[in-house]
């Protein structure tokens, strides 16, 4: 019997070669098996370590596609690449904050403040550091401990370090952040995934799973754009409870939605929040937090010095700052303000098309219509200097994506977003094979 690696080489070498194209579909697994003369477990094996290599993706109901540009897990990691006009990647970064944010660290230049921020990290900050964060943070009674690393990643992969041993499962939204994926295979953790509805996690899935944790985004999920109601929130807090497990919410957009609480102050006593600067202020300020509940201080800290993630002091220190001068107060507002235009620019430009999106956020998800396929939707747009992201950069389950993309509109000006946008509808509403894709 042929080893199915070999005939999963030989596909690879069709694509690399350009004999398959992107949007090709492969045929289905029995034929597949017919016309190579292997059995059909190889087929399924075949098709499945493809999958695994990124060279194809499955879209549910619709079948096995040669995948567009980069596996779906860089694609979804990757750095700002060479598109024209990048929907990839969320880098809101407003004209006027680069002032604003020089301006506020005028006071860290002076000698004696300089050279006390230069000495070594601390996994807890100072006190001045730790209020400025809690105020940040605390609301409707919620005040929890406040730590900090490098980034909100690190925060997050901390956070899954601390309660998921390696070789144990971490339930996770069905769709959910791409780093999460790639943090858990880093951290040996099997993610175990959960079904969702318009409101997130369904309580009663993630109740019949087996899981040391749950990761969450309650509020403007990334990539579905959906926020959690407060009989959700309510329901999913009494279901942890019963299951008595942590749960590490991701706070990572909270800031475009100030009005919701979190879901930390629905169970502050099981629940790690992480955020950071990245988002609230610029990409290149990276600073992460953990609000903790108190007894779990230790256990969180231990886990970001372990793992090399502790925040320089001189970075602690300049975040404290813009928090306490009113910086990121108002970067966050114009940040509110910026992200409703785009969300208004987008729902005009594509308006017809079925695309879930909350109004004051930096992304939505977009559903293609019946003829296209994600991954050679993903294609066209390259073609024309567009970047998005397909649905499989986000799905747990490799070969279970649904037909969508996700545009990240947060980083092109606004008439340069709305060019892309027409041509992008454009592309949808015609035929794959007139884009030149299939």
């Amino acid at each position: 019997m042929e080893d199915y690696r070999i005939v999963a080489d030989e596909i690879s070498a069709d694509v690399e070669a350009g004999r398959l194209r992107p949007g090709d579909r492969l045929p289905p697994q029995r034929r597949f098996a017919r016309e190579r003369g292997i059995a059909n477990s190889t087929a399924a094996r075949v098709y499945g370590e493809l999958v695994r290599r990124g060279v194809v993706v499955g879209e549910v109901g619709r079948g096995t596609f040669v995948r567009a540009g980069r596996p779906p897990l860089e694609t979804a990691l990757a750095e700002p690449g060479g598109a024209t006009v990048d929907l990839e990647l969320n880098f809101a970064v407003l004209p006027e904050q680069t002032a604003l944010v020089g301006k506020a660290l005028e006071s860290l230049l002076r000698e004696d403040v300089l050279t006390a921020a230069l000495r070594p990290g601390a996994v807890s900050g100072s006190k001045q550091a730790r209020d400025a964060a809690a105020g940040l943070f605390a609301k409707d009674g919620w005040a929890p401990e406040i730590l900090f690393a490098g980034s909100g990643r690190q925060a997050i992969a901390a956070a899954i370090a601390a309660f998921v041993p390696m070789g144990e499962r971490l339930a996770v939204e069905a769709i959910t952040y791409p780093v999460v994926k790639a943090l858990a295979g880093r951290l040996g953790v099997q993610l175990v995934p959960i079904e969702t509805d318009d409101m997130g996690i369904v309580p009663e899935a993630l109740e019949a799973a087996s899981v040391r944790a749950l990761y969450v985004q309650p509020t403007l999920h990334n990539p579905l754009g959906s926020t959690m109601d407060e009989a959700r929130r309510v329901e999913l807090a009494e279901t942890v409870r019963r299951m008595d497990i942590p749960v590490i919410e991701d706070g990572i957009y909270t800031f475009l939605r100030p009005e919701v609480r979190p879901f930390a102050a629905y169970a502050p006593e099981r629940t790690v929040f992480a955020d950071s600067m990245s988002k609230r202020l610029a990409p290149g300020l990276t600073t992460g937090f953990l609000a903790v509940p108190a007894e779990w201080t230790e256990r969180l800290a231990a886990a970001v010095r372990s793992g090399g993630w502790v925040a320089p002091t001189l970075a602690v220190e300049a975040a404290t700052r813009w928090i306490t001068g009113g910086t990121l107060e108002t970067v966050e507002r114009a940040k509110r303000l910026d992200a409703a235009e785009r969300q208004r620019v987008t729902a005009a430009r594509l308006a017809g098309f079925t695309v879930r999106a909350d109004p004051q956020a930096y992304h939505c998800w977009w559903e293609l219509p019946e003829h296209w396929r994600a991954e050679t939707f993903v294609a066209a747009a390259a073609r024309r200097g567009i970047a998005v992201t397909p649905a499989a950069a986000f799905a747990v389950v490799p070969g279970h994506a649904p037909n969508a993309v996700r545009l990240a509109v947060s980083s092109p000006p606004l008439d340069t977003l709305g060019a892309a946008l027409d041509v992008l509808a454009g592309l949808a509403s015609g035929r794959p094979e007139d884009a030149g894709v299939e």
